[in-house]
């Protein structure tokens, strides 16, 4: 027992001069599994994590193949469980995007930046411009959906008085969120000293190209919100921008647009399938990347990939692009695009093969749409929808399963379809190729995809300049179209002489077609998607409509060739209804219980 006294005693007293003597150091060490800020901002590895993180969580419809259908000219054909996707209806909801957690974090980390940073000068003045850039994206991600938002710039603290007035900050107008994304871009576009090559990172082109998209946006509503017969505001200006600023906008917008232009580091990629592709490609100026190497994949070939090419049996082939789509592409000479499937008289026009009818067509078409005839990973696709066999009349159509036969052994229906109300195979008569890869290996599990996803190019910023010029009144806006419909379109080099507001619309939907939702946007910003979307089960805009490919038999001289019918697929159920109250998506009931300052989105 004595002995057992003495150790404790020892022990207690070595202990305590320990402690007493060096008391600080003991009490104050820095936990071993946590980082302070002091390590964080002087370590240019950590800030590049952190960046990455922040990279990522851009909002916008990344390989989407849902907002796709739902947006763009296609339906859905995947999983007959999936099929709310095409009987989907705009909610007042819908587009809601309202995220002031990312806003916080990039606040604190910009604040935290300025504060505990020890790298140099220019290091400091590019992870901030990287930080801010990022910043206003959410911004112009916020404001397009939602209309004028609080602008939160710092950290909103709670000083713990039980008064939280402080942190309810109201609505700022719809125009002051653009003027604050332009007055961003001013202050940091030079900063981006350390990634002036880069299209994966912020740079002073990547700033420029917002400020292209995002003030030709603003300019639009500026005008034709203010065309409509009741235009769409609120008192305070929280939604609405006077017309008198679309001239400023258009022109901003103009300014970006033609130094990215000028500047010489991009250029229209000839192979316009290639360019999403290729990531060496001379025309993507942003983009968000994968890499099987950092273990970051996409499933949007395996989701899409044509059915005859999947490797696993529980997907592929969910969007189907649209008749309308595939008719939007002009012929090289200069024709509107509508296919010729039946004469004057309403008879079928019969071909010699399955692309015959696609021929001369738009470039951009056989890089965007996978159609009957075509090749995909250098294999002959399968479409035929069934035979039509001559009755002395009138053909009779017949259809099987994928792959069927007919009595005496000839193709019935192919395997790649197209199968009228059926699941992982086209419903339309159509694929998609656009951002769907031709590696075998990008379409398998866990594999899949790494081919990456254009935020930014240049074919878009041709096409904004072209805009914004016409809506100046400038001469060489036809220019700015011709180039790019020359380059990726084949067309002669200066095949339109004149343009209309309808030309440069009908260029953007061919140019951005499942581009992240750009043609959701551009009806918005032109006040054109209640006329688009209006709900008519008669009106080709709003419904998906298929062109099924038949080969002709018991006709003679004509047996073994084709003609093309178009069906109205049974999966699409009811037309496109854009209301409205979809310009501006609602304010969550929560977000405007926590702060009465802020007030309702019309319609709401």
């Amino acid at each position: 027992m004595k002995t057992k006294i003495f150790l404790l005693l020892v022990l207690s007293a070595t202990l305590g001069m320990f402690v007493s003597c060096d008391n600080d150091s003991w009490l104050e060490r820095q936990p071993k599994n946590r980082i302070n800020d002091e390590q964080l901002w002087g370590d240019p590895e950590l800030i590049l994590s952190l960046l990455s993180n922040y990279y990522d969580r851009i909002p916008g419809d990344v390989f989407n193949t849902s907002a796709d259908c739902q947006l763009d000219d296609a339906m859905f054909s995947g999983h007959n469980d999936g099929n709310w996707v095409n009987d989907f209806q705009f909610g007042g909801d819908y587009g809601r995007y309202w995220d002031y957690g990312f806003i916080r974090d990039i606040n604190l980390a910009i604040e935290n930046l300025a504060q505990y940073s020890t790298l140099t000068i220019e290091e400091v003045q590019q992870y901030d411009a990287e930080l801010r850039l990022i910043r206003a994206l959410v911004y112009f991600n916020m404001v397009k959906n939602m209309g004028g938002v609080p602008l939160v710039t710092e950290q909103l603290i709670y000083d713990g008085s039980g008064d939280v007035e402080s942190l309810q900050v109201p609505r700022s107008k719809e125009e002051e969120v653009y003027d604050f994304i332009y007055d961003e871009i001013q202050d940091i576009k030079e900063n981006f000293t350390k990634t002036e090559s880069s299209n994966t990172r912020g740079n002073k082109y990547i700033a420029l190209a917002l400020q292209s998209r995002a003030m030709l946006y603003a300019a639009s509503l500026a005008k034709y919100n203010n065309e409509m017969s009741t235009p769409i505001t609120l008192p305070g200006g929280e939604v609405g921008i006077p017309a008198s600023r679309a001239t400023e906008y258009y022109q901003k917008s103009l300014d970006a647009s033609t130094e990215i232009i000028e500047s010489g580091r991009y250029s229209l990629d000839e192979d316009f399938y290639d360019l999403f592709m290729d990531k060496s490609s001379s025309e993507i100026i942003f983009a968000k990347d994968y890499s099987r190497d950092a273990e970051k994949l996409n499933g949007f070939t395996y989701d899409n990939v044509v059915r005859s090419l999947r490797t696993d049996i529980e997907g592929s082939s969910m969007v189907s692009p649209s008749l309308g789509l595939v008719e939007s592409f002009d012929y090289l000479d200069g024709s509107e695009g509508s296919l010729k499937d039946v004469d004057a008289n309403g008879d079928y026009i019969i071909y010699s093969s399955l692309s015959a009818i696609f021929a001369n067509k738009d470039k951009r078409l056989e890089a965007t749409v996978v159609y009957p005839g075509a090749q995909f990973r250098s294999k002959d696709v399968d479409i035929q929808a069934g035979v039509a066999e001559w009755n002395g009349s009138g053909y009779d159509l017949k259809t099987g399963d994928l792959g069927s036969t007919t009595d005496n052994g000839g193709k019935l229906t192919g395997l790649d379809g197209p199968v009228n109300d059926a699941q992982f195979v086209s419903n339309s008569g159509f694929y998609l190729r656009k951002l769907v890869s031709e590696d075998p290996d990008a379409g398998i599990r866990p594999t899949l995809g790494e081919n990456w996803w254009p935020w930014f190019r240049l074919g878009e910023i041709y096409l904004n300049a072209g805009e914004a010029a016409f809506e100046l009144g400038q001469s060489d806006a036809v220019d700015y179209i011709n180039k790019v419909r020359e380059v990726h379109g084949g067309f002669d080099a200066n095949s339109l002489s004149s343009l209309t507001i309808e030309t440069i619309q009908k260029e953007r939907r061919v140019e951005l077609a499942f581009e992240g939702n750009q043609r959701f946007f551009d009806l918005k910003r032109w006040r054109t998607a209640d006329q688009v979307w209006d709900g008519d089960n008669s009106n080709p805009d709003a419904m998906v409509v298929g062109l099924y490919p038949y080969q002709i038999t018991n006709k003679g001289s004509d047996d073994g060739k084709y003609i093309f019918v178009r069906t109205a697929p049974i999966r699409f159920k009811q037309p496109r209804f854009f209301r409205m109250a979809n310009y501006y998506a609602s304010i969550d009931q929560g977000v405007l219980n926590n702060n009465p300052k802020l007030v309702k989105n019309p319609f709401q």
